[in-house]
């Protein structure tokens, strides 16, 4: 219920007139104040007037006012400044640290938002605001979804920044690292992250002009250099082609030589996994991608357009893998380029965000324009939340609309944090204009 009381508060959906405090005094909120979601007083710089007085100082919600006391607000100093006390039920008075009495006003959470929040838990549709998608305005939805865009690249410049502080500040380490989890298009995308920390970029730098060394430590800190790695029927047939030995060997020495340490090769999954997405066919690319310099951050910053973007990102394997998708179990001969689709993928989840967490990083804004123009520019996500929406109403016409709404599903829906959803708002108030 204390959501709800912040809800109406903060949308000031309550009766144009008769507020008044527990000793009767009137009250008109000129404003809500500024929702605080850090420790301390609700609502921030709030202007409140009660019996004629205007008040600027922050607004304290609770279901109950004893709940000031349960929380400890008596003893704290940042509550001092609280003008207005806003309750679900007065139980009782209330004091600040400074010894004020606060004042206090009983707020009733309107019947049709009660009921049409209730309705919103209680849907077992999905998204359980389906009826309403189709009566927004237009401004509504695109107002909504740029914000959601904004959000989920914030969202995304968080971990990238983290990768760049566990790196020791690196961005290179922690554009490559974001680039080899997104290689793992979400089944393997722990383990090539993983994997990547485990990769000395500055050790590999050493032997950059020579993709054989390359693949060789890449192979060999993921583990697959492990025989044991190998299936048991295709253990000997992979001995005696020859290049497993011969990369496991090169592998030993470099190990020997940079103190290197593989990960553990239980780490990767195959099951349910189509052949083109196996991690050997993966790193093998990755591999190729480093040799060429295509992995380097610089690489990215100079890529002005969704075209060169995707050259940039465009590769295949090295000459083994072309007829191999595991050691010792030979396949068709196939180059095995990364699909459009792949391209589009990685555009989506590593270069875009990339652009934008760097651009903040050395504040250019340029870079960070360039990633919304380059989203909006890509083809939308294909998945079943994309498709869920669609079914609902929402027209999804590039890649910044599928973010956006993938956003509003992981953060929203499934979190049923409908209170802070600008449809959530649209359908709480219905029936109440």
């Amino acid at each position: 219920m204390e959501q709800l009381l912040h809800y109406c508060w903060k949308h000031k959906l309550w009766p144009l007139e008769g507020l008044q405090t527990t000793d009767g005094q009137q009250v008109e909120v000129i404003d809500p104040g500024l929702h605080n979601r850090n420790s301390g007083p609700d609502f921030f710089n709030a202007k409140v007037k009660i019996g004629g007085t205007l008040w600027v100082g922050n607004v304290e919600i609770h279901d109950k006012a004893s709940d000031w006391y349960l929380h400890g607000h008596q003893t704290d100093a940042n509550y001092n400044n609280v003008v207005l006390h806003v309750v679900g039920q007065v139980d009782r008075d209330v004091q600040t640290e400074s010894g004020l009495f606060v004042p206090q006003m009983q707020l009733t959470v309107p019947q049709t938002v009660y009921d049409n929040y209730a309705e919103l838990l209680k849907t077992d549709a999905y998204p359980p605001c389906y009826r309403i998608i189709p009566d927004l305005t237009p401004l509504t939805i695109h107002a909504w979804m740029a914000a959601l865009q904004t959000e989920r690249l914030e969202q995304k410049t968080v971990a990238i920044e983290l990768r760049a502080k566990q790196a020791g500040g690196s961005w290179e380490d922690a554009y490559f690292i974001t680039l080899a989890r997104n290689y793992g298009f979400g089944i393997n995308g722990d383990a090539f992250e993983e994997w990547a920390r485990h990769i000395p970029l500055q050790a590999v730098g050493k032997h950059r002009d020579d993709l054989f060394q390359i693949e060789a430590i890449f192979m060999g800190q993921a583990g697959l250099l492990d025989i044991q790695a190998i299936p048991e029927r295709y253990q000997q047939e992979a001995l005696n082609e020859g290049y497993f030995t011969k990369l496991r060997n090169e592998y030993q020495y470099l190990a020997h030589k940079f103190s290197l340490k593989p990960m553990d090769f239980h780490r990767w999954r195959f099951l349910r996994l189509r052949p083109q997405n196996f991690p050997h066919i993966r790193i093998s690319q990755l591999a190729m991608l480093y040799y060429e310099r295509r992995t380097n951050l610089s690489a990215l910053i100079d890529s002005k357009d969704v075209i060169s973007m995707s050259q940039m990102m465009c590769t295949q394997v090295t000459p083994y893998w072309e007829t191999h998708y595991t050691f010792g179990s030979e396949s068709v001969s196939n180059a095995k380029h990364l699909s459009p689709f792949s391209i589009n993928l990685l555009l989506i989840n590593t270069c875009v965000p990339m652009l934008f967490a760097y651009g903040r990083h050395i504040i250019k804004e340029e870079l960070c324009d360039r990633a919304f123009d380059i989203l909006e520019q890509l083809k939308a996500e294909n998945n079943h939340i994309i498709r869920m929406w669609q079914a609902c109403g929402l027209q999804v016409k590039s890649a910044g609309d599928s973010q956006a709404l993938i956003q509003l599903k992981k953060e929203y829906c499934d979190k049923k944090d409908c209170l802070r959803c600008r449809i959530g708002y649209e359908y709480l108030k219905r029936n109440n204009r």
